[in-house]
Formats: C-alpha cells, sequence, structure tokens
C-alpha cells in the first residue's frame, strides 16, 4: 500500500527534478522531464506495451496502471497494485480488448486528475456573490454574453478523444 502526503503532492506538479527523484515510485509510472507523468504496461505474454496515458498527478497515472493490471491479469494482479481497489469501476472485466482497457485505464486515471484538480482549485473573487444568488461552484458566470458554462463537463474527456 502506498502513501502521499501532501507537501509531495505538492512538488509532483513541475518543480525540481531532483526532488521528484525522491518521490514515492509508483509501479508502470514515470515522470517526464516536463513534469508530466505517463503510464505504461506490458501486456503479458508479449513484448507489446499498452500505452494509459499522460497525466498530471503521479497517482492518476498509478490508478490507470492498476486499473490496467487488473484487466489483463485478472484477480492475481490485486496484491501487486499500487493502490488497493476497493471497488472496480463497473465497465472494468478481465477479458476486454487493448483499446478497452486503455479507455477505461485514461477515464480512471483522468477521474483522479480531475477530482485533484477540483480539490486544488483556490476560490474565485466572486465566490460570495455567487453563494449568495445560488450560483454553484461549477458554473462560470464570466461570458460577455452571459451565457452559464458547467465547468465540469470540460473535464468529460477520454483517450478516444485523441485516437
Amino acid at each position: 500500500m502506498s502513501s502521499f502526503s501532501s507537501d509531495q503532492s505538492d512538488r509532483s506538479r513541475g518543480g525540481d527534478h531532483d526532488q521528484q527523484k525522491k518521490m514515492i515510485k509508483y509501479k508502470g509510472v514515470r515522470c517526464r522531464k516536463w513534469g508530466k507523468w505517463v503510464s505504461e504496461i506490458r501486456v503479458p505474454g508479449t513484448q507489446d506495451r499498452l500505452w494509459l496515458g499522460s497525466y498530471t498527478t503521479p497517482q492518476a497515472a498509478a490508478v490507470a496502471h492498476d486499473i490496467a493490471s487488473y484487466c489483463l491479469r485478472g484477480p492475481s494482479s490485486l496484491n501487486n497494485l499500487n493502490f488497493p481497489l476497493t471497488t472496480l469501476p463497473a465497465s472494468v472485466r478481465t477479458n476486454m480488448s487493448p483499446r478497452s482497457i486503455q479507455k477505461a485505464a485514461s477515464d480512471a486515471g483522468m477521474a483522479v486528475d480531475a477530482q485533484f484538480a477540483i480539490n486544488h482549485q483556490s476560490p474565485s473573487p466572486n465566490h460570495e456573490y455567487n453563494t449568495l444568488h445560488g450560483i454553484g461552484p461549477n458554473w462560470d458566470t464570466s461570458g460577455h454574453d452571459q451565457q452559464l458554462i458547467r465547468q465540469g463537463d470540460a473535464l468529460n474527456i477520454s483517450v478516444e478523444d485523441y485516437l
């Protein structure tokens, strides 16, 4: 089981490359020199690697690796994951195609990155106004045309968007 302290998560977003080397190392995850975290996994019984995506946080890349590991290796992989899986997404099975595994892993990793972004965003200067007028935290009212745009919809992306 891996744990990750808040001071380590602050350093995971850019920062000094030497500090990143001292961080917890997750299976199937590496850091690009420009600070993005990427994940890939070897397909059992072959020399092939399955690309799982590029993420903002190492935890997101590790979750993507865990999902792909379970899909490729089944329940026997549960003891070798970066994070213990308490529940699997409903779409995850052990008999999935490589493309379906990529999508499931990417969706899980991007969900972790999105949650990280939501938890670490600073309150907007209009927070009090929005709260008083019943506008939720996920609504952007800065447009000149007064259209409301739900910010959460922008986070709904998948690896299929890039294929």
